[in-house]
Protein backbone atom coordinates (compact mmCIF):
# COMPACT_ATOMS: atom_id res chain seq x y z
CA UNK A 1 0.00 0.00 0.00
CA UNK A 2 2.81 2.42 0.91
CA UNK A 3 4.61 1.64 -2.36
CA UNK A 4 1.47 2.55 -4.31
CA UNK A 5 1.16 5.79 -2.35
CA UNK A 6 4.80 6.72 -2.97
CA UNK A 7 4.33 5.66 -6.60
CA UNK A 8 1.86 8.53 -7.14
CA UNK A 9 4.74 10.98 -6.58
CA UNK A 10 7.33 8.96 -8.53
CA UNK A 11 8.43 9.24 -12.15
CA UNK A 12 8.24 6.05 -14.22
CA UNK A 13 11.55 5.41 -15.97
CA UNK A 14 13.10 3.29 -18.73
CA UNK A 15 16.72 2.25 -18.29
CA UNK A 16 19.25 1.09 -20.85
CA UNK A 17 21.60 -0.61 -18.39
CA UNK A 18 24.64 -0.86 -20.64
CA UNK A 19 28.16 -2.11 -20.05
CA UNK A 20 29.65 1.22 -21.17
CA UNK A 21 26.85 3.73 -20.47
CA UNK A 22 23.54 3.86 -18.62
CA UNK A 23 20.75 5.93 -20.17
CA UNK A 24 17.60 6.84 -18.26
CA UNK A 25 14.32 7.79 -19.95
CA UNK A 26 11.70 9.58 -17.86
CA UNK A 27 8.07 9.29 -18.86
CA UNK A 28 6.93 12.52 -20.49
CA UNK A 29 10.44 14.04 -20.58
CA UNK A 30 12.61 11.76 -22.72
CA UNK A 31 16.23 10.85 -21.95
CA UNK A 32 17.44 12.84 -18.94
CA UNK A 33 20.57 10.87 -17.92
CA UNK A 34 23.39 9.51 -20.06
CA UNK A 35 26.34 8.57 -17.87
CA UNK A 36 29.10 5.92 -17.89
CA UNK A 37 28.32 2.67 -16.05
CA UNK A 38 31.36 3.19 -13.83
CA UNK A 39 31.69 3.22 -10.05
CA UNK A 40 34.66 4.33 -7.92
CA UNK A 41 35.01 2.33 -4.67
CA UNK A 42 37.28 2.89 -1.66
CA UNK A 43 38.47 -0.62 -0.76
CA UNK A 44 39.67 0.51 2.68
CA UNK A 45 36.22 1.57 3.82
CA UNK A 46 34.04 -0.27 1.29
CA UNK A 47 32.25 2.98 0.43
CA UNK A 48 31.29 4.17 -3.03
CA UNK A 49 33.03 7.46 -3.81
CA UNK A 50 31.62 8.44 -7.21
CA UNK A 51 29.25 7.06 -9.84
CA UNK A 52 28.94 7.84 -13.54
CA UNK A 53 30.69 10.83 -15.09
CA UNK A 54 32.70 11.74 -11.98
CA UNK A 55 33.92 8.13 -11.61
CA UNK A 56 35.01 8.09 -15.26
CA UNK A 57 37.40 10.98 -14.60
CA UNK A 58 39.22 8.72 -12.12
CA UNK A 59 39.97 5.86 -14.55
CA UNK A 60 43.72 5.12 -14.47
CA UNK A 61 44.39 7.99 -12.06
CA UNK A 62 43.70 6.54 -8.59
CA UNK A 63 45.85 5.12 -5.78
CA UNK A 64 45.80 1.35 -5.20
CA UNK A 65 43.05 1.34 -2.58
CA UNK A 66 40.55 3.11 -4.87
CA UNK A 67 39.13 0.82 -7.55
CA UNK A 68 37.25 2.21 -10.55
CA UNK A 69 35.08 -0.65 -11.78
CA UNK A 70 32.28 -1.50 -14.20
CA UNK A 71 29.58 -3.44 -12.31
CA UNK A 72 28.22 -4.81 -15.60
CA UNK A 73 30.17 -7.12 -17.89
CA UNK A 74 28.84 -7.96 -21.37
CA UNK A 75 25.52 -6.37 -20.43
CA UNK A 76 24.87 -8.51 -17.35
CA UNK A 77 25.35 -7.87 -13.64
CA UNK A 78 28.78 -8.96 -12.38
CA UNK A 79 28.67 -7.10 -9.05
CA UNK A 80 25.18 -7.15 -7.56
CA UNK A 81 25.67 -4.71 -4.69
CA UNK A 82 27.47 -2.09 -6.77
CA UNK A 83 24.84 -2.35 -9.54
CA UNK A 84 22.14 -1.82 -6.91
CA UNK A 85 23.91 1.31 -5.63
CA UNK A 86 24.35 2.61 -9.17
CA UNK A 87 20.65 2.11 -9.98
CA UNK A 88 19.67 3.81 -6.72
CA UNK A 89 21.91 6.75 -7.64
CA UNK A 90 20.22 7.15 -11.03
CA UNK A 91 16.68 6.75 -9.61
CA UNK A 92 17.41 9.34 -6.89
CA UNK A 93 18.98 11.69 -9.45
CA UNK A 94 15.81 11.57 -11.57
CA UNK A 95 13.70 12.49 -8.52
CA UNK A 96 16.01 15.06 -6.90
CA UNK A 97 14.05 18.02 -8.33
CA UNK A 98 10.66 16.63 -7.26
CA UNK A 99 9.01 16.38 -3.85
CA UNK A 100 9.29 12.59 -3.69
CA UNK A 101 11.11 11.64 -0.46
CA UNK A 102 11.04 7.91 -1.17
CA UNK A 103 10.68 7.33 -4.93
CA UNK A 104 8.97 4.10 -5.99
CA UNK A 105 8.89 4.22 -9.81
CA UNK A 106 7.84 1.63 -12.35
CA UNK A 107 10.95 0.65 -14.28
CA UNK A 108 11.52 -0.94 -17.71
CA UNK A 109 15.09 -2.25 -18.13
CA UNK A 110 16.77 -3.54 -21.29
CA UNK A 111 18.69 -6.83 -20.96
CA UNK A 112 20.71 -8.81 -23.54
CA UNK A 113 18.73 -11.45 -25.44
CA UNK A 114 21.03 -14.26 -24.29
CA UNK A 115 20.73 -13.72 -20.53
CA UNK A 116 20.07 -16.68 -18.21
CA UNK A 117 17.30 -16.83 -15.59
CA UNK A 118 19.90 -16.12 -12.89
CA UNK A 119 21.14 -13.02 -14.74
CA UNK A 120 17.56 -11.78 -15.24
CA UNK A 121 16.83 -12.29 -11.57
CA UNK A 122 19.97 -10.32 -10.64
CA UNK A 123 18.80 -7.30 -12.66
CA UNK A 124 15.28 -7.53 -11.18
CA UNK A 125 16.49 -7.81 -7.60
CA UNK A 126 18.96 -4.95 -8.04
CA UNK A 127 16.17 -2.72 -9.38
CA UNK A 128 13.73 -3.65 -6.60
CA UNK A 129 16.38 -3.09 -3.93
CA UNK A 130 17.23 0.27 -5.52
CA UNK A 131 13.64 1.41 -4.95
CA UNK A 132 11.57 0.27 -7.95
CA UNK A 133 7.86 -0.43 -7.38
CA UNK A 134 7.45 -2.62 -10.47
CA UNK A 135 10.18 -3.99 -12.75
CA UNK A 136 9.70 -5.04 -16.37
CA UNK A 137 12.48 -6.50 -18.53
CA UNK A 138 12.76 -6.21 -22.30
CA UNK A 139 15.36 -7.72 -24.63
CA UNK A 140 17.72 -5.04 -25.91
CA UNK A 141 17.27 -5.78 -29.66
CA UNK A 142 13.47 -5.56 -29.21
CA UNK A 143 13.86 -2.26 -27.32
CA UNK A 144 16.23 -0.95 -30.02
CA UNK A 145 13.75 -1.90 -32.77
CA UNK A 146 10.89 -0.18 -30.92
CA UNK A 147 13.10 2.86 -30.25
CA UNK A 148 13.83 3.02 -34.00
CA UNK A 149 10.04 2.87 -34.59
CA UNK A 150 10.20 -0.36 -36.59
CA UNK A 151 6.82 -2.11 -37.08
CA UNK A 152 7.66 -4.97 -34.69
CA UNK A 153 4.04 -6.08 -34.29
CA UNK A 154 3.52 -6.67 -38.00
CA UNK A 155 3.86 -10.11 -39.59
CA UNK A 156 7.04 -9.13 -41.39
CA UNK A 157 10.79 -9.47 -40.77
CA UNK A 158 12.52 -6.69 -38.84
CA UNK A 159 16.24 -7.34 -38.46
CA UNK A 160 18.07 -5.30 -35.81
CA UNK A 161 21.77 -5.50 -34.91
CA UNK A 162 22.58 -3.75 -31.62
CA UNK A 163 26.34 -3.33 -31.11
CA UNK A 164 26.88 -1.98 -27.61
CA UNK A 165 29.85 -1.78 -25.26
CA UNK A 166 29.83 -5.34 -23.92
CA UNK A 167 27.68 -7.37 -26.30
CA UNK A 168 26.34 -7.52 -29.84
CA UNK A 169 22.69 -8.52 -30.18
CA UNK A 170 21.29 -9.76 -33.48
CA UNK A 171 17.56 -10.43 -33.74
CA UNK A 172 14.89 -11.10 -36.34
CA UNK A 173 11.58 -9.78 -34.99
CA UNK A 174 8.05 -10.46 -36.25
CA UNK A 175 4.60 -10.11 -34.65
CA UNK A 176 5.98 -8.72 -31.40
CA UNK A 177 8.37 -11.62 -30.80
CA UNK A 178 11.96 -12.63 -31.52
CA UNK A 179 12.01 -15.31 -34.24
CA UNK A 180 15.78 -15.85 -34.33
CA UNK A 181 18.55 -14.24 -32.31
CA UNK A 182 22.19 -14.36 -31.30
CA UNK A 183 23.97 -12.66 -28.40
CA UNK A 184 27.73 -12.31 -28.73
CA UNK A 185 30.04 -11.05 -25.97
CA UNK A 186 32.07 -9.06 -28.50
CA UNK A 187 31.44 -5.33 -29.01
CA UNK A 188 32.96 -1.88 -28.38
CA UNK A 189 34.96 -2.82 -25.28
CA UNK A 190 36.48 -5.82 -27.09
CA UNK A 191 37.57 -3.48 -29.90
CA UNK A 192 39.42 -1.40 -27.26
CA UNK A 193 41.13 -4.54 -25.92
CA UNK A 194 42.13 -5.50 -29.48
CA UNK A 195 43.73 -2.08 -30.03
CA UNK A 196 45.63 -2.30 -26.72
CA UNK A 197 46.91 -5.78 -27.57
CA UNK A 198 47.92 -4.78 -31.13
CA UNK A 199 49.94 -1.78 -29.96
CA UNK A 200 51.63 -3.86 -27.25
CA UNK A 201 52.57 -6.71 -29.59
CA UNK A 202 53.23 -4.85 -32.86
CA UNK A 203 54.42 -1.40 -31.77
CA UNK A 204 55.88 -2.10 -28.30
CA UNK A 205 53.65 0.53 -26.74
CA UNK A 206 51.43 0.30 -23.68
CA UNK A 207 48.28 2.42 -23.56
CA UNK A 208 45.23 2.51 -21.28
CA UNK A 209 41.56 1.83 -21.95
CA UNK A 210 40.62 5.53 -22.27
CA UNK A 211 43.34 6.10 -24.90
CA UNK A 212 42.22 3.00 -26.83
CA UNK A 213 38.62 4.30 -26.84
CA UNK A 214 39.82 7.64 -28.15
CA UNK A 215 41.86 5.99 -30.93
CA UNK A 216 38.86 3.86 -31.93
CA UNK A 217 36.66 6.94 -32.26
CA UNK A 218 39.30 9.02 -34.12
CA UNK A 219 40.76 6.38 -36.44
CA UNK A 220 38.68 3.21 -36.20
CA UNK A 221 37.00 1.65 -39.24
CA UNK A 222 35.55 -1.73 -40.16
CA UNK A 223 35.79 -1.27 -43.94
CA UNK A 224 38.51 0.34 -46.12
CA UNK A 225 38.10 4.12 -46.29
CA UNK A 226 38.30 6.27 -49.42
CA UNK A 227 40.93 8.32 -47.60
CA UNK A 228 42.74 6.52 -44.82
CA UNK A 229 43.29 8.41 -41.54
CA UNK A 230 46.31 8.77 -39.30
CA UNK A 231 47.02 10.31 -35.90
CA UNK A 232 49.50 10.57 -33.05
CA UNK A 233 49.11 8.60 -29.85
CA UNK A 234 51.07 8.70 -26.61
CA UNK A 235 51.91 5.86 -24.28
CA UNK A 236 54.71 4.01 -22.55
CA UNK A 237 57.51 2.51 -24.63
CA UNK A 238 57.81 -1.12 -23.50
CA UNK A 239 61.52 -1.22 -24.38
CA UNK A 240 62.72 1.93 -22.58
CA UNK A 241 59.84 2.28 -20.13
CA UNK A 242 59.62 5.99 -20.99
CA UNK A 243 56.79 8.04 -22.55
CA UNK A 244 56.71 7.98 -26.36
CA UNK A 245 54.56 9.32 -29.19
CA UNK A 246 53.95 7.39 -32.40
CA UNK A 247 51.84 7.83 -35.53
CA UNK A 248 49.24 5.15 -36.25
CA UNK A 249 46.89 4.70 -39.22
CA UNK A 250 43.27 3.62 -39.64
CA UNK A 251 44.53 0.58 -41.58
CA UNK A 252 46.41 -0.61 -38.49
CA UNK A 253 43.35 -0.13 -36.27
CA UNK A 254 41.24 -2.04 -38.80
CA UNK A 255 43.77 -4.87 -38.72
CA UNK A 256 43.70 -4.85 -34.89
CA UNK A 257 39.91 -5.28 -34.66
CA UNK A 258 39.44 -7.48 -37.75
CA UNK A 259 39.05 -10.76 -35.83
CA UNK A 260 36.29 -9.33 -33.62
CA UNK A 261 34.52 -7.87 -36.67
CA UNK A 262 34.62 -11.30 -38.36
CA UNK A 263 33.02 -12.91 -35.27
CA UNK A 264 30.18 -10.37 -35.38
CA UNK A 265 29.65 -10.97 -39.11
CA UNK A 266 29.55 -14.74 -38.54
CA UNK A 267 26.82 -14.35 -35.91
CA UNK A 268 24.77 -12.07 -38.16
CA UNK A 269 24.92 -14.64 -40.98
CA UNK A 270 24.05 -17.50 -38.60
CA UNK A 271 20.98 -15.61 -37.32
CA UNK A 272 19.73 -14.92 -40.84
CA UNK A 273 20.28 -18.57 -41.79
CA UNK A 274 17.96 -19.58 -38.90
CA UNK A 275 15.18 -17.29 -40.12
CA UNK A 276 12.11 -18.98 -41.68
CA UNK A 277 11.97 -18.77 -45.52
CA UNK A 278 8.88 -16.52 -45.64
CA UNK A 279 10.60 -13.92 -43.47
CA UNK A 280 13.85 -14.25 -45.44
CA UNK A 281 11.88 -13.19 -48.54
CA UNK A 282 10.84 -9.99 -46.70
CA UNK A 283 14.46 -9.02 -46.15
CA UNK A 284 15.08 -8.46 -49.86
CA UNK A 285 12.76 -5.43 -49.77
CA UNK A 286 13.57 -4.18 -46.25
CA UNK A 287 16.60 -2.69 -44.55
CA UNK A 288 18.66 -4.40 -41.88
CA UNK A 289 19.02 -1.85 -39.05
CA UNK A 290 22.08 -1.08 -36.94
CA UNK A 291 21.94 0.48 -33.48
CA UNK A 292 24.23 1.00 -30.47
CA UNK A 293 27.53 2.83 -30.16
CA UNK A 294 29.36 0.20 -32.24
CA UNK A 295 27.23 1.08 -35.27
CA UNK A 296 29.04 4.45 -35.38
CA UNK A 297 32.35 2.76 -36.26
CA UNK A 298 33.22 3.92 -39.78
CA UNK A 299 32.18 1.42 -42.45
CA UNK A 300 30.34 -0.93 -40.08
CA UNK A 301 27.16 -0.72 -42.17
CA UNK A 302 29.16 -1.20 -45.38
CA UNK A 303 31.01 -4.34 -44.27
CA UNK A 304 27.79 -5.95 -42.97
CA UNK A 305 25.95 -5.10 -46.22
CA UNK A 306 28.86 -6.49 -48.25
CA UNK A 307 28.82 -9.73 -46.23
CA UNK A 308 25.07 -10.47 -46.14
CA UNK A 309 24.17 -8.91 -49.53
CA UNK A 310 21.32 -6.88 -48.02
CA UNK A 311 20.82 -3.12 -47.52
CA UNK A 312 21.96 -1.97 -44.06
CA UNK A 313 20.97 1.31 -42.42
CA UNK A 314 22.05 2.92 -39.14
CA UNK A 315 19.01 4.02 -37.10
CA UNK A 316 18.58 7.66 -36.10
CA UNK A 317 20.53 8.43 -32.91
CA UNK A 318 21.76 4.82 -32.45
CA UNK A 319 23.25 5.48 -28.99
CA UNK A 320 19.82 6.14 -27.47
CA UNK A 321 17.60 3.69 -29.38
CA UNK A 322 17.38 1.09 -26.56
CA UNK A 323 16.55 3.75 -23.95
CA UNK A 324 13.93 5.31 -26.26
CA UNK A 325 12.44 1.86 -26.83
CA UNK A 326 12.25 1.20 -23.06
CA UNK A 327 10.52 4.57 -22.66
CA UNK A 328 8.01 3.90 -25.46
CA UNK A 329 7.11 0.54 -23.89
CA UNK A 330 6.75 2.26 -20.52
CA UNK A 331 4.27 4.75 -21.97
CA UNK A 332 2.31 2.01 -23.76
CA UNK A 333 2.73 -0.83 -21.28
CA UNK A 334 -0.75 -2.32 -21.77
CA UNK A 335 -0.47 -2.46 -25.58
CA UNK A 336 3.08 -3.80 -25.61
CA UNK A 337 3.07 -6.34 -22.76
CA UNK A 338 3.76 -9.20 -25.16
CA UNK A 339 7.20 -7.79 -26.04
CA UNK A 340 8.37 -7.96 -22.41
CA UNK A 341 10.49 -10.77 -20.97
CA UNK A 342 8.74 -13.00 -18.44
CA UNK A 343 9.94 -12.06 -14.97
CA UNK A 344 10.48 -14.40 -12.04
CA UNK A 345 8.36 -12.60 -9.50
CA UNK A 346 5.50 -10.17 -9.23
CA UNK A 347 5.94 -6.53 -8.25
CA UNK A 348 6.07 -5.78 -4.56
CA UNK A 349 2.77 -4.53 -3.20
Amino acid sequence: MLNKLFGIFSKDIGIDLGTANTLVYVRGKGIVINEPSIVAINNKTGTILEIGQEARKMVGRTPGYIVVARPLVAGVVSDFEVTEQMLKYFIDKVHQESFSLLPRPRVVIGVPSGVTEVEKRAVEDAAYNAGAREVYLIEEPMAAAIGARLPVQEAAANVIIDIGGGSTEVAVISMGGVVASRSLRIAGNKFNEDIIRYLREERNMLIGEATAENIKIRLGSAYPLDEELSGEIRGRDLVSGLPREIVITSEEIRKAISRSIKSILADIKATIEETPPELIADLLSRNVYLSGGGSLLRGMDEIISHEIKLPVKVVDDPLTSVARGCGFVLENIDKLKEVLVETSKEAYL
